[in-house]
C-alpha cells in the first residue's frame, strides 16, 4: 500500500476524531478582546495552550510566546501594526514537525480569534453542534475549521506510521480579527518556510490572492438652520444640508464605481473592486438641517495597487484626490472641503498561479476528488505577510467564506475531512514522508 493511500485510509477511519478535535476548539471561545466595550479576560490562552498540548504530544517542538507592540515599531505604516496593542495573556504558537530536516518546508498558518458570538443564534455558538451534516458554531468558517483540518493533516501522517523529509511548522496567530498583528508579529519572530497554507475558508478552492480592503469616513461639512423656515443663501449666512451634500458625494461615487468596475478587475475575482458605502451619519434634530454628515465606506484595491509599504498608500491617494476633484464642482464644499479620515488598511498579496507549490495544491486537490478549481478572495487575510518575506502563499480552507460573522455560522462537515485529505497529501508531495 502506498503513503499516500496509508495516510487517506487513516483520515477516513477517524472522521469522528478529526470532528471532535474541531467541536474543542469551538468550545473555547477565543473572541478577539477588541470586540469588547471594556476590557475582558480573552480566551486566546487557553486554546492556544490546548492546541500546543495536542501538537507536543505528537512531537513538535513548542514555541508559544505573546507579541509585544514596543518589539514591532519598524513596521509603522505597514500592514498590522498598531502602537500599544497589549498582548498580555494573547499569545502566538509555532509547532515544528521535522525540525532541521532538509526537504522543502511547508508553513500551515491560521488565526485562532474570532468575532463575538452576536444575536439570533438558533444554536449555542460554541458547542459545535452537528445538524444534517453541518456543524454549526462561531468560528466553524472563519477560521477554526481550517485550523483544525491543518493540524490533522500532520496528526494524520504522523499518526500513519511516517516521518517527514522536510519541516512542517503549524503556526496559529492572534489579532487577525482586529487587523493582523499577530500575524506581523509571527514573520517578524523569523519564522520562514518553502510555502504556505493559510487555512482561510474558501469553499475547498485554491485561492493564491486576496484583495486590500481600506475603511474610512468622508467627512463633510453643513451649516445647521430651522428646517421649517426660508432659508438666506448660503453666502449671506443660510443653512446648508449636510445630508444634500453627502447625496451629491454618494452620487460621484457611483460614477467612481463605474470606472473602476472596468479598471480594477483580475482574472480570478469575480468581482471587481469597488468603493460600498457601509453606514450614513449625520443630523441632529428632526426641526434642523444636518450640520455635518459622515460616509463610511470599505473600498477593495489589488495586490497590483500596493505602495512602496505594500500598503494602499496609492488608493488612499486615489480616493483623496477623486473627493477633492468632486468637491472642486459644488461652490459650497470648494470652500469647505471634505476630508477623508482613514480607519483600517488591511493588506493583500498575489503568489501566481504558475508557481510550482500553487500546481502542487491544485494537483492534491483533484486527487481527492475535487475540481482543483482556482479563484481569489475578494476579502483580506493574513497572507500579506508570508508573501512579504517571499514565501509563496494560498489560501485553501473548508467553508463559505460568505457566512463567517453569520449567526448560525456553519461549515460542513466533510468539508472539514476534504481539507484534512488535500493538506495531507500537500504534505506527502511537498515536504515528502518516510517510515518512522
Amino acid at each position: 500500500m502506498s503513503q499516500e493511500k496509508q495516510v487517506m485510509e487513516w483520515i477516513e477511519s477517524h472522521q469522528d476524531e478529526i470532528i471532535q478535535f474541531l467541536q474543542q476548539l469551538i468550545q473555547i471561545p477565543s473572541i478577539n478582546p477588541w470586540f469588547f466595550d471594556e476590557p475582558a479576560p480573552s480566551k486566546e490562552k487557553e486554546l492556544q495552550e490546548f492546541i500546543a498540548s495536542r501538537l507536543e504530544g505528537l512531537g513538535a517542538d513548542i514555541e508559544l510566546w505573546e507579541p509585544v507592540a514596543d518589539d514591532l515599531k519598524q513596521y509603522e505604516g505597514m500592514a498590522g501594526y498598531y502602537p500599544g496593542r497589549d498582548f498580555t495573556g494573547r499569545p502566538n504558537l509555532a509547532a515544528t514537525f521535522g525540525k532541521d530536516t532538509e526537504g522543502k518546508s511547508l508553513l500551515l498558518f491560521g488565526h485562532i480569534d474570532v468575532v463575538m458570538a452576536g444575536s439570533k443564534w438558533t444554536v449555542d455558538p460554541f458547542e459545535g453542534k452537528i445538524i444534517d451534516g453541518k456543524m454549526y458554531g462561531r468560528g466553524t468558517v472563519d477560521m477554526k475549521g481550517g485550523v483544525a483540518a491543518m493540524i490533522m493533516a500532520v496528526e494524520a501522517i504522523l499518526r500513519s506510521g511516517f516521518k517527514l523529509k522536510g519541516p512542517v511548522v503549524v503556526g496559529t496567530v492572534v489579532d487577525e480579527e482586529a487587523g493582523g498583528m499577530g500575524a506581523l508579529d509571527f514573520i517578524h519572530h523569523g519564522y520562514r518556510a518553502d510555502a504556505c497554507i493559510l487555512t482561510e475558508p474558501t469553499s475547498l478552492t485554491i485561492a493564491p490572492l486576496c484583495r486590500g480592503i481600506l475603511w474610512g469616513k468622508i467627512k463633510i461639512q453643513g451649516r445647521s438652520g430651522h428646517i421649517e423656515m426660508p432659508q438666506a443663501d448660503w453666502k449671506n449666512g443660510g443653512a446648508v444640508d449636510a445630508i444634500k451634500k453627502a447625496r451629491y458625494i454618494l452620487e460621484q461615487l457611483d460614477r467612481l464605481n463605474e470606472e473602476w468596475a472596468i479598471n480594477k478587475t483580475h482574472p480570478y475575482l469575480s468581482i471587481p473592486c469597488q468603493v460600498h458605502v457601509a453606514q450614513l451619519n449625520a443630523g441632529e434634530y428632526p426641526t434642523s438641517f444636518a450640520n455635518e454628515a459622515e460616509i463610511v465606506f470599505n473600498a477593495q484595491y489589488l495586490p497590483s495597487e500596493r505602495d512602496e509599504k505594500l500598503v494602499g498608500g496609492n488608493v488612499k491617494k486615489e480616493l483623496t484626490e477623486f473627493l477633492r476633484q468632486a468637491a472642486e464642482s459644488d461652490p459650497w464644499l470648494s470652500e469647505h472641503m471634505p476630508e477623508i479620515e482613514w480607519m483600517v488598511d488591511a493588506d493583500c498579496a498575489e503568489t501566481p498561479v504558475s508557481h510550482p507549490f500553487v500546481q502542487t495544491c491544485v494537483q492534491s486537490l483533484k486527487g481527492i476528488g475535487e475540481e482543483g478549481k482556482i479563484e481569489g478572495l475578494g476579502f483580506h487575510t493574513d497572507m500579506g505577510w508570508p508573501v512579504n518575506v517571499g514565501i509563496p502563499t494560498i489560501n485553501f480552507g473548508p467553508g463559505d467564506p460568505s457566512l463567517a460573522h453569520h449567526s448560525d455560522e456553519f461549515t460542513p462537515v466533510a468539508e472539514v475531512i476534504q481539507a484534512v485529505k488535500m493538506i495531507a497529501k500537500t504534505i506527502v508531495d511537498w515536504c515528502e514522508i518516510e517510515e518512522a
